[in-house]
């Protein structure tokens, strides 16, 4: 598959988005860091000129883990859906955006079943390996 545009919301449809991305090529990612592990995070990692809001930015509430992080989190006042998070990582690249694959519209079971998927082992602060225990992400 090629790049495409990807529509996404959150649950009461107050927030709404687009992301141009190749989901095969891209892959998706799950992590076990503090946050990740409550939140069940299953994101597609892209830079911010492939996401933009095309409805409800107003409606989002921020949130920042630790006070002074570079990475902020992004929800629905309304609903609390989580749509994503906007950071600046070094080893990945600097500036990201990481998007909630839960929150994407229309895309089958089958297709996001297929879909590649990096385990991430935030919880040893070891990002980039598999973590040993990892069938509950």
């Amino acid at each position: 598959m090629e790049t495409e545009n990807i529509q996404g919301s959150c649950h009461c449809q107050t927030v709404n988005f687009e992301v141009q991305v190749d989901l095969e090529k891209t892959g998706t990612y799950k992590c076990n860091c503090s946050y990740c592990g409550k939140a069940r995070n299953w994101g597609v990692m892209i830079k911010p000129n492939q996401f933009r809001w095309t409805k409800g930015e107003s409606s989002l509430s921020e949130y920042q883990i630790t006070p002074g992080s570079q990475n902020f989190y992004y929800f629905c006042k309304n609903c609390g859906v989580r749509i994503c998070t906007r950071g600046f990582i070094e080893e990945i690249g600097g500036d990201f955006m990481s998007v909630m694959v839960s929150a994407f519209d229309g895309i089958s079971p089958e297709r996001l079943a297929n879909l590649r998927v990096q385990l991430m082992n935030g919880h040893d602060n070891d990002w980039f390996n598999t973590p040993k225990v990892f069938s509950h992400l």
